[in-house]
């Protein structure tokens, strides 16, 4: 596959709702930072791209075609610790779950995504600083209609004691259940609505987690090298060693939740659909979102504006949501 940032984008000058029609960014930008696993410093930046190019990943460090990572979810190739992609020429990408999550949240469409190594930047372990560089290079409406992923019918997997569901229902919605031993985190619930809540005020703070044993463990085989207190939240027993605490009472769940909405932007759209994930994480969402495309008749690829067409009559009927 070849990219070319020489392209016609596409901006459209028209009336009509930005929410129906793709966007891509205004202008290119930069970032620096730590891969989590690796601990290498990585240079990573993200340029506009045409409709219809989707998210795409391309490693800087890598010649010709086989440098070029399309963000689908047949090509999670890893799920260990964070989200992999790799190409048929086994060139990788781990780590985008944040990025994606970001990308989703902010609406866009079509970015091309340059990264000199094999890991994305970790930041401060949540999506708040990739929405911070969306911001600064700015969004644009492309011509071409936005397009969504109607969920036909439920789908459901198990992992261990892990459980994630898609169903159909008229809108885009995950609903995230935690039960840990720990009173920083003991039972916790979010539900989120990703078509009227706002991604970065509910979610995009929201930054992993781990417990200190599981680090100590990880770092003592040669992984985790570059985490730290400054990317992670991170639990001894029932105390947060981190200075300052916690973002929100509930951080975990959220987190959760940003992670299962970059797990599933690998769907290549929006999913208009109900998830709901018991002790979800990115090995049994990937699972979740491969039963479900693999099954044509659980899902439709449909136009915004049909769907949000769709949800104000209910809505103006005082009908439920769920389809």
């Amino acid at each position: 596959m070849r990219v070319s940032y020489d392209t016609e984008l596409g901006g459209s000058s028209t009336s009509i709702s930005t929410r129906f029609r793709q966007q891509t960014l205004k202008n290119s930008i930069y970032c620096s930072g730590t891969g989590l696993h690796g601990g290498a410093k990585v240079s990573m930046s993200l340029h506009p791209a045409a409709p219809d190019t989707g998210i795409v990943f391309r490693r800087s460090d890598i010649d010709g075609d086989d440098a070029v990572i399309p963000a689908r979810h047949d090509l999670v190739s890893d799920t260990r610790l964070c989200t992999t992609l790799s190409n048929d020429a086994g060139v990788s990408v781990s780590t985008v779950e944040h990025l994606m999550a970001a990308l989703a949240g902010c609406g866009l469409d079509n970015v091309i995504i340059e990264i000199n190594g094999p890991e994305l930047p970790i930041m401060d372990g949540s999506a708040e600083p990739f929405v911070f560089l969306i911001d600064c290079a700015g969004v644009v409406a492309q011509a071409t209609p936005r397009r969504a992923i109607r969920v036909c019918k439920t789908v459901s997997v198990e992992d261990g004691d892990s459980v994630a569901r898609i169903e159909p229902w008229m809108g885009s919605s995950i609903n995230i259940e935690l039960d840990f031993e720990t009173a920083v985190i003991g039972r916790q619930s979010i539900f989120v609505d990703m078509l009227a809540d706002s991604f970065r005020e509910k979610l995009s703070r929201a930054r992993t987690f781990g417990f200190l044993h599981e680090v100590e463990a990880l770092q003592a085989a040669g992984l985790a090298r570059g985490g730290s207190m400054e990317n992670a939240v991170v639990i001894s027993g029932d105390t947060v060693l981190n200075e300052g605490g916690l973002r929100f009472d509930d951080e975990c769940a959220r987190h959760k939740a940003l992670d299962c909405v970059g797990d599933l932007y690998l769907a290549g759209a929006t999913i208009i659909g109900h998830f709901h994930g018991v002790r979800p994480g990115h090995a049994i969402n990937n699972k979740l979102l491969r039963k479900l495309m693999a099954d044509d008749s659980a899902w439709e690829l449909v136009e915004m504006d049909e769907i949000e067409n769709e949800i104000a009559e209910v809505n103006a009927r005082g009908e439920l949501v769920r389809a």
